[in-house]
């Protein structure tokens, strides 16, 4: 066991999300409102002058009349006469005849009173006026309106799911241990190896090409021993249960089916 079971607390974040919604701005509320009085236009009759009573003087009325009067009566008077039967003074041989004078009379005009003066009560109607004016048809008065409430809507970020707590147990860890054991003690052995005697380059890129036909990559086929052959050499050792070490040994080469002469 590597490591005992145990658990480990995944906290997972609460999501957000955009959202409209509606959100009251104003309240609802009510308000007086002013209904203004209406008027109309009346035609009635006004009284400019009251009726009354007034006492009026009546002159006297008069009337011209024409009438005769005497002017002189009726008398007798001497006359020259002109004959012997109307001589009255012998002495004087003169004639005188009495004479009959009518009366005169003269045409006069005068003014008389027909009609005394006097009073009179005389009615005086009343004087009336046609005239237009406004009235007050209704007069104003106010009445209650309701406001009703304002709503805007609003673009908000809303939580969709809440912050979680995940508990996520964990199981022990096992591993395995490779453990190196001695199954022979270190010896001495001969091995027959490449030397830089025999070691041509013609030799070295046979190698080279036997390992890549073989599958192993020797790198450049240049007949010169470098790391990247050597890793394939050594592959090539393990895969075929031959002694591994850092010599191109004969077996090997023999194996790769390359001449040692």
């Amino acid at each position: 066991m590597k490591r005992e079971a145990g658990e480990r607390i995944q906290i997972i974040p609460a999501k957000y999300g955009k959202a409209t919604e509606q959100v009251l701005v104003q309240e609802a509320s009510e308000k007086l409102q002013v209904i203004p009085a209406t008027y109309k236009t009346v035609t009635e009759q006004v009284l400019v002058t009251p009726a009354k009573q007034v006492i009026k003087q009546v002159p006297p009325v008069y009337e011209t009349v024409t009438e005769k009067v005497l002017d002189k009566p009726a008398h007798t008077t001497w006359k020259k006469g002109t004959g012997p039967i109307q001589k009255i003074d012998s002495g004087t041989g003169e004639i005188m005849c009495l004479v009959e004078v009518p009366a005169t009379y003269k045409t006069i005009t005068k003014r008389i009173l027909k009609q005394p003066a006097s009073t009179q009560t005389v009615e005086i109607p009343a004087v009336y006026k046609t005239v237009k004016r406004r009235v007050v048809d209704r007069p104003a008065t106010t009445t209650s309106v309701p406001v009703p409430a304002v709503y805007k809507t609003v673009t908000v970020t809303k939580m969709l799911e809440p912050a979680q707590e995940k508990r996520i147990p964990i199981p022990a860890e096992y591993g395995t241990v490779t453990s190196r054991k001695l199954i022979s003690d270190g010896k001495m052995e001969w091995r027959q190896i490449l030397c830089d005697t025999n070691m041509t380059r013609s030799r070295i890129t046979q190698i080279q090409s036997a390992l890549k036909t073989k599958g192993y990559n020797p790198g450049a086929i240049d007949g010169v021993i470098g790391s990247q052959t050597m890793q394939a050499v050594n592959a090539f050792q393990r895969d075929n249960k031959l002694p591994v070490d850092k010599y191109l040994n004969i077996a090997t080469v023999q194996a790769l089916g390359v001449s040692t002469r």
